[in-house]
Formats: structure tokens, sequence, C-alpha cells
């Protein structure tokens, strides 16, 4: 075969290209490409990283381990600038402001630890720009993921409880104007040794970033209407990110037949959103049982049942690559189910508690009335 000669491919590039439509117009290329998620990580912000703790309470820049230690601290042989002011007593029946924020910002991560007394006894709220009514408001137990007062390992993304009792909650919450955190210790006497660690960054808030919010309710399910509320009376446009809950039984065989509903933007009678069992909603399937899980987004982390006493249980559930989108209201339930023994559906009296976590527009409505301290008594 003779070799094609550099004058045949000019020719035949020359026809080619006559032949050729048009090019299409080309879009500039943007000056650069947004990141997100972990890519995110890399790049360049206009934005400053504080914390709050004890050591540094305003969170000031150079404002760290001041403290100037007494003849009792452990730190008194060494002296200022060691472990002078890890932690600080929660005075009874008092509420203490434990971060006191101007914005523009976001709250990254929170670390608490503190004595299992305050679990349910102590209930910390959250208040932005300024409001008056709190956007967070719980028991400090189960708002990190430890209810019925217990102690117990989770490990996901969004919350994670480590040994021993080390709270860790990851869920960004940003403020445009300002941000107050306090706790109230509603016992008869003093909780020492509150420990608390509060990371944010001073940035700018972007218009369309909504607020967090998260709810903590109690209920005992009847056998007329064995239904517990997550959250009702959310007004705004928002998204669902979290359904936690504790559950105690007080029933004996299987607890998780019940559906949770979802009832968006004007539902009345029926939800929009419908699962078809508690196990199946939390990511489990055909009766978990006593087999605990703890994933990113989903678990089991507690089955507790000690002879002699009733079943208590935890699982949690984050919407965080599916979140629950409304733009006028919401209302999410959740029934309580068994089986009688011919197989039929069995209405359950248990006492379930849960904390309800969503993104919404401000003004919120205010939240039901915590339940004063001896309704939060475990059982």
């Amino acid at each position: 075969m003779n070799p094609i000669s550099a004058r045949t491919l000019t020719g035949a590039l020359v026809l080619l290209l006559s032949s050729a439509p048009a090019a299409l117009p080309q879009t500039p290329a943007p000056a650069y490409a947004p990141l997100s998620g972990l890519n995110a990580l890399p790049q360049l912000r206009q934005a400053e990283t504080r914390s709050i703790s004890p050591e540094n309470p305003t969170g000031e820049r150079g404002g760290g381990a001041k403290a100037v230690p007494t003849p009792m601290s452990g730190a008194s042989a060494l002296g200022t600038g060691w472990k002078v002011s890890p932690d600080i007593v929660l005075p009874r029946r008092r509420t203490v402001t434990i971060a006191d924020i101007q914005g523009p910002g976001v709250i990254q991560h929170i670390w608490i630890t503190v004595h299992e007394a305050a679990y349910r006894d102590a209930i910390i709220r959250f208040y932005w720009d300024d409001e008056k009514e709190p956007s967070i408001e719980s028991p400090v137990g189960d708002f990190f993921g430890n209810a019925h007062g217990m102690r117990y390992p989770v490990n996901s993304l969004m919350l994670a409880v480590n040994p021993s009792g080390g709270f860790n909650s990851y869920w960004p919450m940003p403020f445009r104007r300002h941000a107050r955190i306090t706790v109230e210790n509603q016992r008869p006497e003093d909780i020492p040794g509150f420990f608390y660690q509060i990371t944010y960054s001073l940035e700018a808030v972007p218009a369309d970033a909504a607020y967090f919010h998260a709810s903590w309710r109690r209920s005992l399910t009847t056998r007329e209407h064995p239904e517990h509320i997550l959250v009702d009376n959310i007004e705004g446009q928002g998204h669902y990110v979290g359904t936690a809950i504790g559950w105690e039984q007080l029933s004996n065989g299987w607890w998780g037949e019940g559906e949770v509903k979802f009832y968006l933007d004007g539902d009345d009678k029926f939800p929009t959103i419908c699962y078809t069992g508690t196990e199946d909603y939390f990511g489990g399937a055909w009766n978990f049982g006593d087999t605990t899980f703890s994933t990113p987004f989903l678990g089991y982390p507690l089955f507790h049942k000690p002879a002699g006493q009733i079943p208590k249980h935890y699982v949690y559930r984050w919407h965080v690559q599916d979140p629950i989108r409304f733009k006028q209201n919401l209302r999410v339930t959740i029934q309580a189910l068994g089986h009688w023994p011919n197989r039929k559906f069995q209405p359950l009296t248990d006492d379930l508690s849960s904390v309800a976590y969503w993104y919404q527009t401000e003004p919120h409505k205010p939240f039901p009335a915590m339940l004063p301290r001896e309704a939060r008594f475990p059982r």
C-alpha cells in the first residue's frame, strides 16, 4: 500500500471542515468552580474560627488560658496558661449562658460532657438573632443522643456519644446577628463538672440559609389513639432533617409496626409521605429485635432490658441526603403498634420521648411548654 501523501491529507481535511456544521457558541468558563462537601475543604474562605469554653468564655482572639490558678487548683504548681478553668458548675435552679456570639457566623461543632444527673434535669436552649423564644429546646442528654437519662455510645455523622459520655454535635447552625446558648439546671442541687467547647466560624451567611431548630416532646400513647407527635405547628419554609426517639416499651413483644407520617403544606387527613413501619423508617427490616447498629445516617444503638425492668430503646434517622422539604407547614407523627397473638395490629400504650430536628425560616411558632422536671423522669 502506498503511503498517503501530505497533499491528500490536506485536501481531505479541507473537505471535512467545509462540510461540517458551524461550531456551537462557547460559554465562557466561570472564574472559579464552586466547591461543596468535602471538596470544599481545601478552599480558602473569608472566615475566622473561634471557640468558646470555660478557658475562653467569650471566644475572643487571644482570650484563652488566662485564668489564674488558686492554691487548690490542679494547676497551682504550674501557673497561668495551663489547665486552670476546664469546667463550670451549673447552679441549682438557675440558667447559665454558655455562649453569647455576635454574628454573622455558623456554629460548627459542640462538645459537652457532664454527669448523668444533668441528662434529663438540665435544659439546653439556643436563640438566634435576639429572638425571645428558643429555636432549640431539649434536655441536654436527649439533644445529643442519650435518652432515658442513660449513657450509651452513638456513632453517627451528625451526633456522636463517645466513651465516657462525650457529647458531640456536628449540625451546622448559621446565625446572622447573634447566637445565644443557655443551660438551665432544674435540680434542687448544683451540678458540678459541666465541660463544654463550642466551635464556630465568623463569616457571611448566604441569604437562602435557614435556621436550625430542635424540639423535645414526650407522650404516653393510648389504645384509642396510639400516635406520638414528633412535631407540629411548623409554619414557614424549610426542611426536616432528623428524628430521634427514646422508646420505653410497656407491652410485651414487638413494638415497631407503626408508620411515620409527614403532613406537608396543607395535608389534612392523609400525609404526603408515609413510611411502612418503625424499623423500616430507621433503616432496619423484619423486626430488628435486639440487634443494635449505629451508622452515619440512621441507627438503633440502644436495646436495654435488664431483669425486672421494662425494655428501653433509642433510634435515630438523619435526613441529610434526603431532607423532607416543605414550603408552608409541616406535621410529623409516629404510631405505636405491635401484634396481637392473631397477628392483627395491636395499639400500644408506650412511653415515647423524641427530638425532632429541622431547618426553617424565622420567625417560628413557639414550642409547646417544656414538661416540668418530674414529668421528664425516665421510668
